[in-house]
């Protein structure tokens, strides 16, 4: 979960009252939400979201999840959520951190892994779309 990523992309969300539970914290499931929205944000920095994909013929389903609660997060907080691409060719693996976005605590740390499917035969492919590895490499430092 702690893998350096090439591409960065951050948001900022505050925390709704909707999101928090009976201890006064978000409830766990929540920070998924929270993920996609900025995995949202670094696929569409990469220019590739996935309305692309969708358009390219694949898509792209989650295949593991795996997040650290160091800290819950509360009411009102202000959150940056950092996603960070860490692997393309073969998979997507992306890289997350949820901290304060005032103090930079650390609340969170997470990652996932999708791969692509194609929509046609419904088929998972061994490796990443070229149409995908283009478009990292466009965007890559």
């Amino acid at each position: 979960m702690r893998s350096k990523g090439v591409i960065h992309a951050d948001t900022e969300i505050l925390v709704p009252f909707f999101d928090i539970d009976t201890m006064d914290v978000v409830w766990h499931g929540h920070y998924v939400k929270y993920l996609e929205v900025a995995r949202c944000a670094l696929l569409d920095k990469i220019g590739h979201n996935y309305t692309q994909m969708k358009d390219s013929g694949y898509a792209w389903p989650v295949i593991d999840l795996q997040l650290r609660y160091v800290r819950g997060a509360t009411f009102g907080q202000k959150l940056n959520v950092r996603a960070s691409l860490v692997e393309w060719e073969n998979r997507l693996k992306i890289s997350y951190l949820i901290s304060d976005l005032e103090s930079a605590e650390r609340l969170t740390r997470a990652s996932s892994v999708q791969v692509a499917v194609d929509l046609a035969s419904r088929e998972m492919q061994l490796a990443s779309p070229k149409v995908f590895i283009d478009a990292v490499e466009k965007v890559l430092p």
